[in-house]
């Protein structure tokens, strides 16, 4: 019914902010006048709320996903390990980074899907459940700092900031990777001897569509990230994708938009909703110390989503260049310790959730099963 339509769509995570949003600019339009609220909004940067919904989509789609599958499976057959533990390895690693350049909500699909295929679908333990959960989750939450435009929290800020590819691969990247790595190493080195006696079951077939569409998939998705802070060009390119997607729909699946659209609704709330916070933030994250504004970035992050952290921060003027350093490291840091700390993650969660028995996934085991890889960035982002 319409009624039970509306309440599942009120009980996801990324309607909060929009709805806000929305309150605010009636609000405004009636103390202010309809004028005003047009004026306000026309004041306002909307690139990234819409390039996010162009980039989702089009990395969500089967041919990209599949690419990425092949790309994971094909590097762990390369090492000399095991196979079960090579691929879980590979898939955290590789999946993780990937999410740089496909975003970190395409990232999290293609990586929860594989997890789930091969492992979370067998009798794994609970610790073992929890504990890639949890590595999951931060490891996509920081392989997303590579560049500046796949990891929300950092895409909200780094236009404002004049934050380049370079600087991300220099202050952020190095060390997500390096993160990202000892934390999937640790976690299979955990569950060693359960992993190695795992029988894996390999996919039937790679791609279900023809490498050429895949290949035009690819070229649409490095265009749009080419000219991502160019609205009218990266919006042209996804019309032209609408239209190959249409031509080729029988190589397709049904276009994955309710995520795309969720997130961006999400973004955009925080826009409309960012300007206005400066008054009880400034005084906040002027802290004189980078080291407490880095672990109240981290704890804060597991209450409110790291995209609306950072974007808050970027209404701060004359933040110091260490202090928006702590905010956005802490911010990717923590975004593994709730559902709600990164906006990839409700991606994940619904995914792997029924492989977490009648009652689903435990908040508070998530919590358990993060903190290990949440520790092992934080000293990676912190210490080098």
């Amino acid at each position: 019914t319409i009624a039970e339509n509306a309440l599942h769509l009120l009980g996801e995570v990324e309607v909060v902010f929009g709805l806000w949003a929305g309150i605010y600019l009636v609000a405004l339009s009636l103390t202010e006048g309809p004028a005003q609220s047009i004026a306000y909004l026309e004041q306002l940067r909307f690139v990234e709320p819409v390039f996010v919904f162009v980039i989702m989509t089009v990395a969500a789609t089967r041919p990209v996903l599949e690419w990425a599958g092949f790309l994971i499976s094909l590097i762990a057959r390369a090492l000399p390990l095991p196979a079960s533990i090579s691929f879980y390895v590979v898939t955290l690693v590789v999946g993780s980074l990937l999410g740089s350049l496909i975003t970190e909500p395409a990232a999290m699909t293609v990586t929860a899907l594989l997890l789930l295929e091969r492992y979370f679908h067998q009798k794994m333990s609970w610790q073992f459940r929890y504990l890639t959960l949890g590595t999951l989750f931060v490891c996509v939450s920081i392989g997303g700092t590579l560049t500046p435009f796949a990891a929300p929290p950092v895409l909200m800020v780094a236009g404002v900031w004049q934050w380049d590819l370079a600087h991300m691969l220099t202050h952020f990247g190095w060390k997500g990777a390096l993160a990202v790595v000892i934390s999937s190493g640790v976690a299979a080195g955990l569950f060693f001897k359960e992993l190695k006696g795992l029988a894996i079951v390999p996919k039937k077939k790679s791609f279900t569509s023809p490498l050429w569409v895949g290949l035009v998939h690819i070229l649409f998705l490095m265009g749009i990230v080419v000219f991502h802070q160019k609205m009218v060009v990266f919006t042209g390119l996804f019309l032209f994708f609408l239209g190959f997607v249409t031509v080729t729909q029988e190589y397709q699946e049904e276009l994955k938009l309710k995520q795309a659209l969720l997130v961006a609704f999400f973004l955009g709330g925080l826009v409309v909703l960012g300007p206005p916070q400066r008054w009880w933030l400034e005084p906040l994250l002027a802290a004189p110390n980078p080291g407490a504004l880095y672990l109240g970035a981290i704890g804060l992050t597991a209450i409110v989503d790291n995209a609306a952290l950072t974007y808050l921060g970027a209404q701060v003027p004359g933040l110091s260049e260490m202090s928006k350093y702590a905010l956005v490291a802490g911010a990717v840091v923590g975004g593994g310790l709730t559902v709600i700390a990164n906006a990839p993650n409700p991606a994940g969660y619904s995914i792997l959730n029924s492989s977490f028995g009648k009652e689903g996934i435990s908040a508070l085991k998530l919590l358990g099963g993060a903190l290990l890889p949440t520790g092992i960035a934080a000293l990676c982002f912190w210490v080098f």
